[in-house]
């Protein structure tokens, strides 16, 4: 997404307000132009199959064809000793330069503490009578999995580590050995990790339904996921799904719009619907002003997180979750409600798209976490707002929940004194400002 030849301050914003840092050489795929167009065939297909399409294609997705891998950092840094926020900077574009590879996650800039942070939170509201099972989506290079198992070791009894279960649920074959390899230098967690390369939201991987309490970890793992899109004419007509379509010409791209039929689709609207009902009533006001203005509207539905956890729930009922994503992105040029950020590289510079059918397999397409729908959705797929239609239920909520700020999150489970700098300067605290961890665990109302 950018090049390590930007000026510090330039380069600041960016790593801290997106998070993902480019590789240290510009990014160039295998393939030319208009990949995109080979992504639809004969038949339309919704948006959010093509941008799993643009972004996952074994071949020509983007993620396919980054030239290098998650990273892993050698050492961890020492906060402590460097002067400032201009020492930090100046080590971190160091560390991307000599290291040539695509982008490090937090855990991994602040590893062992961010995931030390976790851990503490897991500990302080699992139920250790039970053996503790946690699952973990998309674990990337492994560093998570390792300091949640390294904290546990070194912090709880004995009974709780010996008899603890760790999977880690990954797609890429490539970074599932990556993990092993990561946890693997302990030579006691190998017993107690796994790694299931697979499909977290195909149900049929997940055999039979867990019964006991679990834990699912899911770090930046909602903000690549696919999403579709609905779009109307003004305030007060149907939504419609959006479909992508070959132009007659073969050489481009462009929308399609229909009635709703996508289940997916309909259940998020059905969300949306549910809460508006419960919070405010449309006025005859509203609607004159509406049809005075007509003013078209866009929507994008997280239908990718919806299906994850619908799975997860059907699959783990008990399960307590953990996620943490970017609530909001910057600069954001894709028009429409939860828009995502389309970001190519060419010649060493990044540039953004106005337009999603612009990704060609060479442009990162990733969305912004919207919390207050996170929790619907939870809510939803847990069984407990589908209820709520039901006037005469009277059954309280499956779940508890919280979101919070990452510097809330950290000054509660974690150690902030250790991502200090001498002068107080604190990146964890005091940069990722556009990112926060949901907590959802479930409630005496499960069955």
């Amino acid at each position: 997404m950018l090049s390590p030849s930007y000026s510090t301050k330039k380069l600041l914003p960016f790593i801290f307000n997106k998070l993902k840092v480019t590789p240290n050489e510009p990014f160039t795929p295998s393939f030319q132009a208009f990949f995109s167009t080979h992504i639809v065939g004969e038949k339309p297909i919704l948006v959010r199959d093509f941008i799993h399409s643009a972004l996952y294609d074994p071949n020509r997705g983007y993620f396919s064809q980054r030239s290098g891998s998650v990273g892993v950092l050698e050492r961890s840094i020492k906060f402590n000793q460097l002067e400032g926020r201009r020492a930090y900077m100046k080590h971190l574009d160091k560390i991307y330069k000599q290291s040539g590879i695509s982008w490090f996650t937090p855990v991994e800039l602040f590893k062992p503490w961010y995931a030390q942070g976790i851990a503490e939170a897991i500990m302080r509201t699992a139920n250790l009578s039970v053996p503790l099972k946690i699952y973990e989506i998309g674990g990337g290079s492994g560093t998570c999995a390792k300091g949640i198992m390294d904290y546990i070791m070194l912090n709880a009894p004995p009974r709780v580590y010996n008899s603890m279960t760790y999977i880690s649920v990954e797609i890429s074959p490539a970074l599932a050995e990556i993990q092993k390899q990561t946890v693997g230098e302990v030579l006691s967690h190998k017993s107690k990790f796994k790694v299931e390369c697979r499909d977290a939201t195909d149900i049929s991987g997940w055999g039979d339904v867990e019964q006991q309490p679990c834990w699912v970890i899911m770090l930046e793992v909602l903000d690549n996921l696919p999403h579709d899109l609905i779009c109307s004419e003004n305030q007060v007509s149907p939504w419609m799904e959006v479909w992508v379509e070959k132009q007659l010409d073969g050489e481009g791209l462009s929308e399609l719009y229909k009635p709703l039929q996508d289940s997916l689709i309909k259940c998020c609207i059905e969300i949306l619907e549910l809460d508006k009902n419960n919070t405010r009533q449309s006025s005859a006001v509203s609607k004159a002003w509406s049809t005075l203005f007509p003013k078209p509207r866009r929507c994008w539905l997280p239908t990718g997180c919806m299906k994850l956890l619908e799975v997860l729930h059907a699959a783990l009922p008990k399960m307590s979750l953990i996620a943490s994503d970017f609530s909001y992105l910057p600069d954001v040029k894709v028009p429409g409600e939860r828009a995502p950020l389309v970001s190519t590289k060419k010649d060493g510079h990044s540039s953004d798209y106005s337009n999603y059918l612009d990704a060609k397999g060479d442009a990162d397409i990733f969305f912004p976490t919207d919390f207050w729908l996170l929790e619907c959705i939870d809510h939803y797929c847990s069984g407990w707002l589908k209820l709520q239609k039901d006037k005469s239920s009277t059954q309280g909520r499956k779940r508890r929940t919280i979101t919070l700020d990452t510097s809330s999150f950290m000054e509660e489970f974690g150690l902030p004194s250790k991502t200090r700098t001498k002068d107080g300067y604190n990146p964890l605290l005091d940069d990722f400002k556009n990112t926060k961890f949901y907590l959802s665990v479930p409630t005496h109302n499960i069955k």
